[in-house]
This record gives structure tokens, sequence and C-alpha cells, in this order.
């Protein structure tokens, strides 16, 4: 008869049997280590602007992207199925990169859609470190550094000033309310006042 801790140990080997060999653990260590590393570059950027989605958002969202697709391949699912896992991933980071964009009341006053496009780039990014196109997700990243780098030095060239990139800019009503603390509401009339210092016109003798 089969001792009990030979069934534990039998069922607990098993269930670490996705990994067969060291070639296979070693492709996916690669693929997830190559997944976080350039969702990592991304939220770097972002961090350095003091963005809310950082260096850890991006890096769990470009993993968890290739995450999805690693356990589609390992499962031997058809390309056919596999698009529909695609369809997931874009649809589910679409509804996270919303919660990094801002709508204040009145029109043209929304901030965060850089940040929303980056995060939604991020997961496409470890969709291809996901699937083995280490190659495609470098040179994404390095195309996605290179445009959010060369805004803002393209809005100095145009404007002659540092400008501040979509997501940057403070929306109307914060400007309104800006200009608003600076010109103050009443402004005192000194030149009807008589100061105690005999500013006043002398009495009529």
């Amino acid at each position: 008869m089969t001792e009990w801790w030979e069934v534990i140990l039998a069922t607990t080997a098993g269930e670490f049997s996705d990994l067969p060999d060291l070639e296979q653990a070693t492709r996916i260590v690669v693929r997830l280590g190559m997944a976080g590393l350039l969702g990592g570059l991304l939220g770097w950027e972002r961090e350095h602007r003091g963005k809310a989605a950082g260096v850890r958002t991006h890096m769990l969202v470009s993993m968890g992207a290739a995450l999805f697709v690693l356990v589609a391949e390992q499962e031997g699912i058809a390309p056919a199925d596999n698009s529909r896992v695609l369809q997931g991933i874009i649809a589910g980071v679409g509804f996270l990169g919303a919660g990094t964009i801002l709508k204040s009341d009145g029109a043209h006053q929304i901030r965060g859609l850089t940040t929303a496009a980056g995060i939604w780039l991020t997961a496409a990014i470890g969709v291809a470190a996901g699937l083995g196109r280490e190659a495609t997700a470098l040179l994404s990243t390095l195309l996605a550094l290179l445009v959010l780098a060369a805004e803002p030095l393209a809005q100095r060239l145009l404007h002659g000033r540092s400008a501040p990139a979509e997501d940057d800019a403070p929306a109307a009503g914060e400007r309104r309310a800006a200009a608003g603390a600076r010109s103050p509401s009443s402004a005192p009339n000194h030149g009807s006042e008589t100061g105690s210092t005999g500013g006043g016109p002398p009495p009529a003798s």
C-alpha cells in the first residue's frame, strides 16, 4: 500500500511539472525578465515626470501580459484561440489605463492620456516578450522612449520655451483659479482716504 506522504510528494512534483527541463525554465525566466525590464524603463520615464503610474506599475503590467500569453502557449492553445487571450489583455489594460485619466469640469480639461497610452503600450510590449519576440519588444520600447523624450524637445523648438506635455498641462479650471488668486478681487482706494499722518486736504480757513 502506498504511503500517504508518497502520494503528497508525487502530487506536488506533478504540480511543478510545467517546467520539465532547464531549457524551458530558462526560456520562461528570460521572457518574463525581459518584459519586466522593458516595462520598468517606461515606468521610470513616467515616474521621473511625477506621474502616478511608475516603475512598479509598468513592470507588473508588462509581466502580467507576458504571463498570460506564456501560459496559453504552454497549454498548447491554438493561435485562433490565443487571440481571445490578447483581446482580454487589451480590454483589461484599457480599464487600468482609464484609472490614470483625470477629467475636470468643462471642455478640454483631460489629463493623464499619455500615461494611459504608455500603460497600454507596456502591455503590448509584455505580450511581444511573452511570445518570444524579445527583439520586437526591445525596439518598441526604444521607440516609445524616443517619442516621450522628443515631444517636450519639439515643443521647446517650436515655441521657444519649455511647454508642458499634453497630460502635464494644468486644466483650464486650474489656470482660471490661479489667475483669480493672483488678481485681488477688491483693491482699496487709498486716494479717497485720509491717513492718520495728515495725508488729507488741509481744512478750509
